[in-house]
């Protein structure tokens, strides 16, 4: 018998019959927010993890801590493999992610770190402060923002599941940023599979990616409320060779679109899940792709709850 951690992994993926409904090209969603803890970022907690073990620079059951920067969705994947393995986890957030996500990590056993909402150049940014507590504490950091292994998971796995189930590469396979790893593996796997398919960031107005895409410089730096994606500045895990062109989206139709996915797809997924979507949405309205647009659903609507946009009367 099987445990959790072999759930991870091999996700639906299903086409929008609604919301794409009278657009020249199809759109399909990587369901990843069907995982065992509820989000894309299962595969790279998990892969991290056994590439440490497998170096030996973790060992199961030997009371050992992992601590990791996260918005809330690798810091759920790491306390299912915490759990799963015996490893304390301590989870850095900064204080715009949602009382949900800190709530569900507190109940898996992880210590949670709650950090000002400050720039990466700031000691008070969150991986700063993952980074030296570390240091400090000689905990393993997972270090997902520059950790081959994130990309390298996706590269090996979402990818090719992407392929088999859609029996072709897509046309343009869209996706935000919050690492990079998703969007980066995903397509590097999908270009050599099909060196025409578009790989296009779906970034938050206020992020600086989507300038960075563009033109290799960061650009201007905003608030935006869609949580997980988008960065002020580019991490390690971003490759930019692999980017064709970024659709920059804004938080109203990021969340308009999370709710139209609850409301007519039934598919019950968070914000950065709206903004992909809108983005691929953009994308299949251009009669000239000529195929298929794949996105991800990235994360569950369980984690936002109490956000404004998901808990608001009038929804």
């Amino acid at each position: 018998m099987s445990g959790i951690l072999d759930a991870i992994g091999d996700t639906p993926l299903l086409p929008l019959e609604r919301l794409a409904r009278g657009l020249p090209n199809p759109v399909y969603v990587k369901c990843e927010h069907l995982n065992p803890g509820g989000s894309v970022k299962d595969r790279l907690a998990r892969a991290i993890v056994d590439d440490a073990e497998a170096r030996g620079v973790l060992r199961p059951h030997a009371g050992m801590t992992l601590i990791e920067a996260t918005a809330g969705n690798t810091g759920m994947g790491l306390a299912l493999v915490a759990a799963a393995r015996g490893y304390a986890l301590v989870c850095v957030m900064p204080e715009k992610m949602s009382v949900d996500k800190r709530r569900a990590l507190a109940a898996m056993g992880a210590r949670v770190v709650v950090t000002k909402n400050a720039p990466p150049s700031s000691p008070d940014n969150f991986q700063n402060v993952a980074r030296r507590m570390a240091e400090d504490e000689g905990w393993f950091l997972t270090e997902q923002f520059d950790n081959p292994v994130n990309v390298e998971v996706h590269a090996a796995t979402t990818g090719p599941e992407i392929l088999r189930q859609l029996g072709r590469a897509p046309a343009a396979f869209v996706s935000g940023a919050g690492t990079g790893g998703t969007i980066s593996g995903v397509g590097r796997c999908l270009k050599r599979a099909d060196p025409s398919t578009r790989v296009v960031l779906a970034d938050p107005v206020g992020s600086g990616l989507a300038g960075w895409v563009a033109t290799g410089e960061m650009g201007p730096d905003g608030a935006y409320a869609v949580e997980g994606i988008g960065s002020s500045k580019a991490p390690a895990n971003l490759h930019r060779a692999v980017i064709d062109e970024a659709v920059s989206i804004s938080d109203e139709r990021s969340f308009a679109t999370a709710r139209a996915l609850i409301r007519e797809e039934g598919m019950l997924v968070g914000g950065s899940a709206g903004t992909n979507v809108a983005a691929a949405l953009e994308l299949a309205a251009r009669p000239e792709l000529g195929g298929p647009v794949v996105t991800v659903l990235c994360d569950s609507w369980d984690r936002y709850f109490s956000q404004p946009w998901l808990a608001r009367a009038d929804f």
